[in-house]
């Protein structure tokens, strides 16, 4: 009889039999040799539509991740802890660890693309212009609007269908510009072409939304790293969440050493400049600069690491982007992150020596000054208080970068530490 109870303990199913069968008796360590092994579940960890934003697709920025994140291959820094909790969802930014064969970890930046606070007004702002309600489908109210309509119905991106979009990037628009766009967004299989035929209208939307709200992802996708452009790699959105590689924020390093300081501001003028004077005739420019705008690799080399504030002039096509007369028009896509009301900076009004008097004026002070012995310390500061009021009417931006470089150049050193051009430093005369 107890044989009989033990074996029929061993293949039960059902939870309530086994405990009449474990309650009449069955041996338990009979059962043990006599029952199947229990593989070992992996534990899962759920984030929730809600953290990731997937609840609010197709108004997102894109899905290509999202696999990582449920395979675990995307963990925040916390899931490393005992706890494994995520972090707070009112952050505008993490560190995560990402990999690819589930052995070896390099750091990731996941970031949103405006906080948790300004999405969520955002969203309400889209029920209650357009449905006339506090909650809503945020899809089918976006998709119900005119701008929308006009991009179903549009082959090609165009300057018309960006025009009041309120990211420096679209307010001066060339169709090359838009071109590149199209053709290089990494959110949908790569068709290599200049016309929308690969997009289906979720892809449209999630573009749209993405270039009304912050552009930084998209700009890291048409200049990409591997082409040599100045921006951390990117690896993939899911929801309203950015992967990119990771860098420290330039704030970090106001307090290094002077060689390391003298190297960082180089490398800062050499960006600006290449910004400016590149084989595709585009011409950069920054509305704002801070203390994260900038990011350092772990191998010493200097990125931009947010270009959200990055505008475009089209060198090639200046004569065909838009007046600015042409870009008041407004509506739902241009409010959904800054005050409809904010006025747009003139193409005209921007100068080769732009980016260059903002760095100077909140950057370069905080990364240089009282690093060096005060002859040279002079130098620096006299150039820093002359180009943070505009350099004056005589000189381009390029021949007063090329002065603050020949102060900055034999501060510099040559050793591991600067790993991004060491032992190149100690065999040419370019370093």
């Amino acid at each position: 009889m107890g044989r009989w109870i033990c074996c029929l303990c061993s293949r039960v199913a059902d939870p309530l039999m086994l405990l009449l069968v474990l309650a009449l008796g069955c041996n338990p360590s009979t059962a043990s040799a006599a029952s199947p092994s229990v593989p070992h579940v992996k534990p899962s960890y759920s984030f929730g539509r809600t953290f990731l934003g997937l609840d609010k697709c197709n108004a997102c920025i894109g899905t290509s991740i999202c696999k990582k994140f449920f395979k675990e291959e995307i963990r925040f820094d916390t899931w490393l802890s005992s706890h494994l909790k995520l972090p707070p969802s009112s952050l505008l930014s993490y560190s995560g660890n990402y990999t690819d064969d589930a052995k070896s970890w390099r750091l990731v930046d996941i970031t949103r693309l405006t906080s948790k606070y300004q999405h969520d007004r955002a969203d309400k702002r889209i029920c209650t212009s357009l449905l006339r309600t506090k909650s809503c489908s945020l899809e089918r109210a976006l998709r119900r609007t005119q701008r929308f309509q006009k991009w179903l119905r549009a082959k090609r991106l165009t300057p018309d269908l960006v025009q009041g979009l309120p990211s420096p990037l679209l307010r001066c628009p060339s169709q090359r510009l838009l071109d590149r766009i199209v053709r290089r967004y990494a959110e949908v299989p790569d068709a290599g072409s200049i016309y929308m035929d690969h997009l289906t209208d979720r892809d449209k939307l999630r573009l749209l939304y993405t270039l009304a709200v912050n552009s930084h992802p998209i700009l890291l996708q048409i200049f990409p790293d591997v082409e040599g452009w100045p921006f951390p790699r990117y690896l993939g959105s899911c929801g309203r969440l950015l992967v990119s590689a990771s860098t420290r924020p330039l704030r970090d390093f106001f307090g290094a050493a002077p060689e390391v300081a003298a190297d960082l501001a180089l490398q800062l003028l050499a960006v600006l400049h290449s910004m400016a004077t590149n084989d595709l005739n585009y011409f950069f420019y920054f509305t704002h600069v801070d203390a994260g705008t900038f990011g350092v690799f772990s191998n010493g080399h200097l990125f931009i690491r947010d270009a959200s504030t990055l505008g475009i002039i089209d060198k090639e096509e200046a004569g065909s982007q838009l007046i600015d007369g042409q870009q008041e028009y407004k509506d739902i896509f241009s409010c959904l992150t800054v005050d409809c009301q904010s006025a747009f900076v003139s193409c005209d009004s921007i100068r080769d020596k732009h980016s260059l008097v903002l760095v100077c004026q909140d950057l370069l002070p905080k990364l240089l000054s009282g690093k060096f012995l005060p002859p040279v310390q002079e130098s620096i500061d006299a150039f820093l208080q002359r180009c943070a009021r505009g350099l004056g009417e005589g000189g381009s931006a390029s021949e007063a970068m090329a002065e603050l470089a020949g102060i900055l150049k034999p501060l510099r050193s040559c050793d591991s530490r600067f790993a991004y051009r060491y032992p190149d430093c100690r065999y040419s005369d370019k370093y």
